[in-house]
């Protein structure tokens, strides 16, 4: 069977949070670009932070088609033209955005769209359906999978993705799960809780709240708590944590909870994070490799996203069951 993930030859392991923090921002030191939102926020990641609506599109290209031809270059056959126009795909998702609650409710940073979000939803969809020789996700296995994602937000990405894998549990905090619903109910005219008309159910949305199942210290009380996995599979195959590193008081929960929710040898854990905060960066990575005796491999994966953002992919060791 092949592999669900492809790492890339010149992806790095990772073994010490200080090491891989310098490397990180040094490279990122050494651009002359900087990511301004347009609502003029500089550094928080936003999308855009001052809209009740955005309307996300995703405009993938062959990858031939993806550097445009030079000014004075033109096509020597319209049909050539009209093949290149045909190949592109366009995805379109609205997302409901809760700007007021963003400014009003301490420690709400999920009712609006994170710059991470969407560069991830991009690169993953662009492999799926132009795919480089070697894709992070193999197509066919990632149809197959099961992911689970912790601190959706708004849901973006699992919108983005629930449509080319098998299933997708969106996860939050309570009083942010009746922004994820609308936001599904938006881009799937029909669903309700989990359910889209007779087809079968593709997308659920749980409450998962970290710091609550780091406060469970009875084993089967967690796994109660847990989202439940797929009942012909017995763990997650996929775990997205993306832009959810920013508070460091939550740190230890989210550690935790990823290594909750993954099963040593299948589960692969994705965690995505733009480079803001440096010395919260370092906590998290830190807490992740000392986490239960270093029973983590940690692989940072180079070329998905740009130098603004770090991809570091994670499974536990199969000698740890």
């Amino acid at each position: 069977m092949e592999p669900l993930v492809n790492l890339p030859t010149d992806s790095s392991p990772v073994t010490d949070a200080d090491e891989e923090i310098f490397l990180l921002y040094s490279a990122l030191n050494q651009t002359n670009t900087s990511l301004v939102g347009p609502d003029g926020f500089r550094g928080l990641g936003h999308l855009d932070s001052r809209k009740d609506t955005l309307n996300i599109q995703f405009e993938l290209r062959p990858p031939s088609a993806l550097s445009p031809p030079r000014p004075t270059q033109k096509p020597k056959h319209s049909r050539k033209k009209a093949s290149k126009e045909s190949a592109t795909r366009e995805i379109e998702i609205e997302i409901a955005q809760d700007p007021t609650a963003l400014r009003s409710r301490q420690g709400d940073t999920g009712s609006v769209v994170w710059r991470a979000s969407t560069e991830l939803a991009k690169a993953v969809l662009q492999q799926r359906f132009f795919p480089p020789e070697t894709p992070v996700f193999n197509s066919s296995r990632l149809a197959e999978s099961h992911c689970l994602e912790l601190g959706a937000g708004t849901g973006l990405l699992g919108l983005a993705l629930a449509p080319i894998v098998r299933t997708y549990t969106i996860t939050d905090i309570r009083p942010l799960l009746p922004l994820i619903r609308k936001n599904v109910s938006l881009n799937s005219p029909g669903w309700r809780d989990g359910s889209l008309g007779d087809s079968k159910p593709n997308i659920t949305i749980e409450e998962l709240d970290w710091l609550a199942l780091a406060s469970l210290t009875s084993s089967t009380a967690r796994a109660r708590y847990c989202p439940p996995e797929s009942t012909d599979l017995v763990a997650w195959d996929v775990v997205f944590a993306v832009d959810c590193i920013y508070n460091p008081s939550l740190l230890p929960a989210l550690v935790d909870t990823i290594d909750a929710v993954s099963t040593a040898g299948r589960t692969w854990v994705l965690v995505v994070a733009e480079l803001r905060q440096e010395d919260v960066l370092r906590e998290f990575l830190d807490l992740w490799l000392k986490q239960a005796s270093r029973k983590w491999e940690i692989t940072r994966v180079e070329g998905l996203l740009d130098v603004h953002f770090v991809v570091w992919a994670g499974r536990k060791r199969l000698d740890q069951l």
